[in-house]
Formats: C-alpha cells, sequence, structure tokens
C-alpha cells in the first residue's frame, strides 16, 4: 500500500504473505532426497551387473585351457530344462558359469610340473589301481556322492564313472554347470592326481534326449558332453591337479551308454576319468604323434605305415568290460 509523507511523497510498502515459504521450503527437499536415494539404487544396481559380467568373461576366458581368449562367442544359455530335459530353447550370450572360481588362474607351468615329477607316486599293478579306486570313493562319500562314483580296474587302468543317479546329477539339464557337490568332490580329488604320475583321459558322455534346435551347428550333445569333460578338467585343476597330468579331453555324447536297454537313464550321463597305466599312455599318444614308418606311395608322397600289432593290441585294450561288468 501507499500513503503520501510529511513532506507530500509517497511511500510503497510491500507486505509479503506470511507463511508462504515456510509451507513450500520443506517438502521440496524431501523430495530430493528420494530421488537422491533412487539413482544411489540405480547406481549400486548397476554397477553389481557389470561386476557379475566381469566375473562371467573372465571365466568363459579360462574355461578351454586356463588361458585369457575369447571363447564366450556363440555360447548358448543354458537353463533347467525341466522333465523335458533338454528340449528347451536357447538364446546366445555368454554362460554363467559356476565352474571356476573367479580371478583364480589354474594353469601349471611344465616346468613346475616337471619339478614336482620326482615326487609323484605312479599307480601300474592292479593292487595300486584298486588302492586308489579304494580312495576315491572315500572322497566321493565324504562329498556326498557315494552313490556317484563307480571305479573299476581295466588293463589300461583305472576306469572312474562319475554319474548321475535319480536322486541328484553331476550338472544342471541340459547345462555344463557343475553341482556344488561334484564341483567339491572333483576339486578334493585335485591334491591326489597332483601326486599321481600316471596321465589320464578324460571323457564326457551325454544320454540320449536331443536338443530342440536340431541344426547342424545348433548346440548339441556333442558340444555338451565336451564341454562337461572340460568343466571337470577346469575344477581339477582348480584342485590342484597339475595340466600335464591330463593326455587328452573329449566328449563321446551319447555314443557309448552304460544302460543301452534305456537310453535315457541317469547313468548314462557321466564324466569319466581313465587313469592310464604307462604304457599306455604312451601308445594312446603314439596313435596322435608323428609317423615314424613311411612308404612311398607316389612321387613327392608317403603314406604311413602304423604298427598294425600295436594297434591292434590297443583296440582289444580300450574295448574294456562290457556294461555287465561295469556296475
Amino acid at each position: 500500500m501507499s500513503k503520501p509523507d510529511a513532506h507530500g511523497a509517497t511511500v510503497v510498502k510491500r507486505v509479503a504473505a506470511k507463511g508462504h515459504e515456510e509451507s513450500h521450503g520443506g517438502s521440496w527437499k524431501v523430495a530430493f532426497a528420494d530421488f537422491c536415494l533412487a539413482l544411489l539404487c540405480l547406481f549400486l544396481v548397476l554397477w553389481l551387473l557389470a561386476s557379475r559380467e566381469k566375473e562371467v568373461l573372465e571365466q568363459v576366458m579360462r574355461a578351454a585351457d586356463s588361458s585369457r581368449i575369447d571363447e564366450g562367442a556363440g555360447l548358448m544359455a543354458q537353463s533347467l530344462g525341466g522333465p523335458r530335459g533338454s528340449l528347451i530353447d536357447r538364446e546366445p550370450m555368454p554362460p554363467r558359469e559356476g565352474m571356476s572360481a573367479p580371478g583364480q588362474d589354474f594353469a601349471r607351468s611344465e616346468t613346475e610340473a616337471d619339478g614336482k615329477r620326482a615326487m609323484r607316486v605312479r599307480y601300474e599293478s592292479e593292487a595300486d589301481l584298486a588302492s586308489l579306486a579304494r580312495v576315491m570313493q572315500k572322497l566321493s562319500a565324504d562329498a556326498g556322492l557315494e552313490g556317484n562314483l563307480q571305479a573299476v580296474v581295466t588293463p589300461y587302468g583305472l576306469r572312474v564313472m562319475l554319474h548321475d543317479t535319480d536322486e541328484q546329477g553331476m550338472f544342471e539339464r541340459g547345462s555344463w554347470y557343475a553341482s556344488e557337490r561334484f564341483r567339491t568332490l572333483l576339486r578334493s580329488l585335485g591334491p591326489l592326481f597332483a601326486r599321481m604320475e600316471n596321465q589320464m583321459l578324460i571323457v564326457g558322455h551325454t544320454d540320449s534326449v536331443k536338443y530342440a534346435n536340431r541344426g547342424h551347428a545348433a548346440f548339441s550333445n556333442w558340444t555338451l558332453s565336451s564341454n562337461r569333460a572340460l568343466t571337470a578338467r577346469t575344477q581339477l585343476l582348480a584342485g590342484g591337479m597339475p595340466t600335464i597330468s591330463v593326455l587328452q579331453v573329449v566328449g563321446m555324447a551319447d555314443r557309448a551308454p552304460l544302460n543301452p536297454q534305456d537310453l535315457t537313464a541317469a547313468m548314462n550321463r557321466r564324466i569319466e576319468l581313465l587313469i592310464l597305466t604307462t604304457r599306455q599312455a604312451e601308445l594312446v599318444s603314439a596313435m596322435y604323434g608323428l609317423p615314424t614308418e613311411r612308404l612311398p606311395f607316389a612321387e613327392g608322397a608317403h603314406a604311413a605305415m602304423p604298427d598294425r600289432a600295436t594297434l591292434e593290441e590297443l583296440r582289444a585294450e580300450l574295448a574294456g568290460p562290457g556294461p555287465g561288468n561295469t556296475r
């Protein structure tokens, strides 16, 4: 309002409404605090996702041979198949592998392995292999997998079968994610194999349940069995086994069932550790080594001449016992 002063000048006074700033002064602070809290939660979630993705990528890069190369491209997401087993749809993505501890390097140098060779034990006789089998059965029982391990002494070494049962499996169905108990068992076997001079073959097997995508380039039981065998190798390395202990890692899909009468039986899904005698390890290595005998085939070309007697002996020994003798 305005009024004239004593000298006739007009004085204007402005009066602010009382309580206006007090009524709105605190609400924006509460809203801003809520916004900051929500933003903080968002950043926390993003950080957790980024950390998990980094762990997954590290695991993928170590899965094949404990080396930092990108093995994740083109792998398929693995989900529980439920009653349909592995008949499930999958989208390409890096696996969330639970088979290795992030940030841990499982590689063992050949120099280190050679340095420990003199301290290791060689199992050659039937009695030695039977003793080794009993130790492994004890470790299996300690891991809660007593009914999942079978071992039989063969002419070429000790055949150890780590198979599924109807009660529990070694891996999630349709995937190569090892169960916690199976990882515990494999890691407990690592120190045992670290003291062993024998070399082994690691073989993965599946049942006959097929994947939904039947294309020739699609993920199949061949890929699954190979990945499971590599998972077993990784866990053994994590337990302390040197890399030199493994002579071959291979997947056989469903081509060698333990129960041929029921190709979907749980026991057909398994990992086999074939602990070879020294002689058998040499024969297997010779099968893939450089041929020593050659026969002139044509000008500038030669045909390799295998040792037929040795190969026939190896085939007979690798035939092993029949399915009825493995139980």
